[in-house]
């Protein structure tokens, strides 16, 4: 292990920090000086820029006290356990890490009085990548050195994170992360939280919280130590937590060191028994500026638990990435600034990328420290250069501090953190959040604490992807619903026109479409539509506008396949409008787009249409019924005669070939045939059927079934499309008892016809025998 010394280090980062900010104050001369029309004094001038830049380090100094104290127990979070011999190398990375992170993005950042550097959900999944490496190589070699891996590890990962970072922000990527579901990162963060509770207990009593560690906490000493960190963390929750002062939190963390203190004198402990109490820490080495990577100790790496640690990894890019945008976001709404969010990736993936060069580890943009400074009076980047020289002199008297701070005090100051976290995501959540996507969130939080990141975020976004898809199949696919006797067309029609639509126009049925139609939405709406037609019987056509809708998937166009074949059961054409060129591709390829389905481009146009086939069919009809009338009056005799027939006969349509009776069924009803032809088929020896007899138009057939009810001798078949008027027994046996004088008509009728058929036959007879 080569080391370097402290001394030769901090010359180093201290000239380029002098020279950053050399460069920064002439920027900012630049940004507010140049291009001003106006003369001013010089000493108003100097004046000017000596009040911002008094303002500038007054707000780094305040929030360097945040980052120096966050900084002490992030270093106990990641350096624990089998690491704390290395307590010292620990500290050294903490500070180097918010060194180059608060000058970097300080210089860098489009908020120039951002202060960055490590955050605690950073902090704790570098503290799990540590201790992970760390249990795997003891599993393997109990006396393999750790410093070196450790350092490699860290700082490969923050370069790794860097490199990604810029990656998302040269691409536009970034704001990818804004389409996680909420639970996901609520989830995520909410684990960090307890993560970093379960570190700080670790911090406290030496031991990590399992169940095969319990008995070691069942003694007075521990329990004590943690009684006390549970009391610090309530002082800065009650005290801290709601004033937020720039100093408060110094102040309480020295007066709980004081009367730490005072308690073990009291009690006559003296610092070397304390510190085998385990009250306190080990008084670590000076820090110590180490690089590893030499070849040597990259050979020594042990490469074998690389795949274990990619898992961890992801976590860490993911959660520092996720920091960033959150946090910047959260400096938008506190100091009402906007922020450039590619960015600031692009600057703090070049900060990590430094940090991670220096073996030091990730970190962001801090909500608390920035707005610390905002609130201060800093305004410049002058302020984050303040913090990053402030972390540089921690390095040299950090571990001296180390040896005097009771255990319980960073600890309790971590408790408090990853208290402050959980309430966050676990109860303040809870207001902004559905049941489903609560108990989801919670559900991420246990999977990423018993089985790790990489498996909490796969199960965290498939839950949340049903979640979504549970709660958007919900919306309603149908904005508003109208029909034809409502909503018409812009064209002028004549009175009778609009009568008939006024009559008729319910055969017109529409629905607006909206939102994006999937399966979940989509099946719903063929539900509505199979009711619809249910209880609308005389729809005849069926349009969908589709002018708010943003999507079609394939499942949704399966839909409208079962939508199509509903509508062409009962006869109804489906009209399609204002259908984009990505919606008509998924439901050609489904097949849903043939004959029986129009597509119009306008809904104007498409209820014109509509319009036009409801009044052509009536005007049809009403021909049709004029012609019906003039016929049974002529066999009648009677007009009244013939609007009672009509009244009794109930009108069907068949198809060309289509059976309307058949040899040996009942013979219950009579045909009027009003247009087209039928067929009289009789069965012949061979298994084939003859035609004997053909009817045309103003014909009828059955009528001797009819009066002597014996099985029809024949079958009756359509030979082309045809309309048919149906009179059955009932309604004959109905007329006769109430209206005698047209049954008596009728079966005049019926005999005049039968003599006809008679005579046709005997004339045939007569050639035949010639």
């Amino acid at each position: 292990m080569r080391t370097g010394t402290a001394e030769a280090a901090l010359k180093i980062l201290a000239a380029r920090f002098l020279l950053s900010c050399s460069a920064a104050v002439v920027y900012d001369w630049q940004q507010n000086f140049q291009g001003t029309d106006f003369v001013i004094s010089r000493s108003l001038y100097f004046g000017s820029r000596t009040r911002r830049a008094i303002n500038d380090v007054l707000g780094g100094s305040a929030a360097s006290v945040l980052s120096i104290t966050f900084g002490l127990s992030y270093a106990l979070l990641v350096f624990a356990g089998p690491l704390t011999p290395y307590l010292s190398y620990g500290v050294a990375a903490t500070f180097i890490s918010s060194a180059l992170l608060a000058g970097v993005i300080a210089l860098g950042s489009s908020m120039p009085f951002a202060i960055a550097g490590p955050d605690s959900s950073t902090a704790a999944v570098m503290g799990i990548l540590a201790a992970s490496l760390v249990e795997r190589m003891i599993a393997v070699d109990p006396s393999a050195p750790l410093l070196a891996p450790v350092l490699i590890t860290l700082g490969l990962s923050t370069m790794v994170t860097g490199f990604v970072m810029c990656g998302l922000g040269l691409t536009r990527m970034g704001r990818a992360i804004r389409y996680v579901p909420y639970p996901v990162v609520g989830g995520f963060l909410g684990a960090t939280g307890l993560l970093i509770v379960l570190g700080a207990i670790r911090v406290i009593t030496g031991y990590p919280l399992r169940l095969e560690t319990l008995p070691s906490f069942a003694n007075f000493i521990t329990l004590s130590e943690l009684g006390a960190a549970g009391a610090m963390a309530l002082v800065l929750y009650l005290t801290w937590h709601r004033s937020r002062t720039p100093f408060g939190l110094p102040i309480i963390l020295i007066g709980g060191v004081i009367v730490a203190h005072l308690t073990f004198w009291i009690t006559g402990l003296t610092a070397e028994e304390t510190r085998m109490l385990g009250w306190t820490f080990e008084p670590p080495p000076s820090a110590t500026l180490t690089l590893p990577w030499h070849a040597d100790e990259l050979a020594r790496f042990p490469w074998f638990v690389v795949p274990d640690l990619l898992g961890h990894l992801v976590a860490v890019v993911f959660v520092t990435a996720a920091s960033t945008l959150f946090n910047t976001t959260g400096v938008e709404v506190a100091v009402h600034r906007e922020a450039d969010l590619e960015r600031e990736l692009n600057v703090t993936g070049l900060a990590n990328i430094l940090a991670g060069a220096m073996a030091a580890y990730a970190g962001c943009i801090s909500i608390s420290r920035t707005v610390l400074n905002f609130s201060t009076g800093g305004r410049g980047r002058l302020s984050g250069l303040t913090a990053a020289a402030a972390a540089l002199l921690m390095l040299a008297i950090a571990p001296q501090l180390l040896g005097f701070i009771p255990k319980f005090v960073l600890g309790g100051l971590l408790l408090y953190l990853g208290a402050d976290q959980l309430h966050k995501w676990i109860i303040e959540s809870r207001r902004r959040l559905s049941v489903t996507e609560y108990l989801s969130l919670l559900a991420i939080i246990v999977i990423i604490v018993i089985w790790g990141f990489v498996p909490g975020i796969l199960i965290g976004v498939i839950i949340g992807c049903a979640t979504f898809a549970l709660s958007a199949s919900r919306i309603e696919a149908i904005k508003f619903s109208f029909d034809g006797s409502e909503y018409r067309s812009s064209l002028d029609r004549s009175r009778d026109d609009q009568d008939t639509l006024l009559a008729h126009g319910g055969k017109i049925r529409g629905m607006t479409l909206q939102s994006y139609l999937f399966f979940g939405s989509a099946n719903r709406l063929y539900q509505h539509v199979k009711e619809l037609l249910q209880q609308n019987p005389e729809c005849r056509y069926l349009l969908f506008d589709f002018k708010l809708v943003t999507g079609v998937d394939s499942s949704a166009a399966y839909s409208f396949a079962q939508i199509k074949r509903s509508a062409q059961e009962v006869g109804v054409e489906l009209v399609l409008v204002h259908l984009s060129a990505t919606a008509e591709k998924a439901l050609r390829s489904s097949d849903f787009i043939t004959a029986g389905v129009t597509v119009i481009d306008e809904l104007d146009h498409a209820l014109e249409w509509c319009e036009n086939g409801i009044i052509s069919q009536h005007q049809d009809l009403a021909q049709e019924q004029a012609d019906l009338r003039s016929w049974f009056t002529r066999i009648l005799e009677s007009e009244h005669s013939a609007d009672e027939l009509i009244r009794r006969c109930q009108r069907i349509e068949v198809a060309t070939d289509e059976v309307i009776v058949r040899a040996g069924d009942p013979a219950d009803s009579m045909h009027f045939i009003l247009d087209g032809r039928v067929g009289v088929m009789v069965p012949a020896d061979d298994g084939r059927t003859t035609r004997v007899r053909s009817l045309g138009r103003y014909t009828t057939i059955g009528e001797m079934g009819l009066v002597s009810r014996s099985p029809r001798s024949a079958t009756i078949q359509a030979e082309v499309a045809s309309v048919l008027y149906v009179l059955n027994a009932h309604q004959f046996d109905a007329i006769k008892t109430e209206d005698p004088q047209l049954g008596q008509k009728l079966l005049t009728y019926f005999v005049s016809v039968m003599a006809e058929r008679l005579a046709f036959a005997n004339r045939t007879i007569a050639v035949l025998r010639r």
